[in-house]
């Protein structure tokens, strides 16, 4: 093992409103005090309830992915597992996130707030 994973981090437009729509879908603390992160107007963490680190990064100019089009790729992507897909579709919609596809097994593919595709799977 080289390292272990600290955080992920997702380019957006706007590092705090991203991780509050990320805190409405996984939980846990924005901008929680941590030794490793300076947080400001360009910077965000999200530390879940389950240990996962999500960072936000404020990028000038950014540009959305456009899902499945890969001139503009995904960059990076989470599934996500619910135990009830319509219900959480109700929540992440509700959040802010943008339905982009259901595939054949029933997944669900959301845009975030910034156009990051995450999927929904059945837990």
């Amino acid at each position: 093992m080289i390292g272990k994973l600290q955080c992920v981090v997702l380019d957006c437009p706007d590092a705090l409103e991203l991780a509050r729509f990320y805190q409405s879908l996984l939980g846990g603390a924005v901008d929680q005090p941590d030794p490793r992160w300076a947080v400001d107007d360009d910077f965000s963490t999200l530390h879940t309830d389950s240990g996962l680190v999500l960072a936000f990064q404020r990028v000038k100019d950014y540009q959305a992915p456009q899902w499945p089009d890969s001139t503009y790729p995904q960059q990076f992507h989470l599934d996500l597992d619910v135990p009830d897909l319509d219900l959480a579709q109700e929540q992440v919609l509700g959040s802010g996130a943008t339905l982009l596809h259901v595939d054949a097994r029933g997944w669900r593919i959301f845009a975030d707030p910034a156009g990051h595709p995450f999927c929904l799977l059945r837990g």
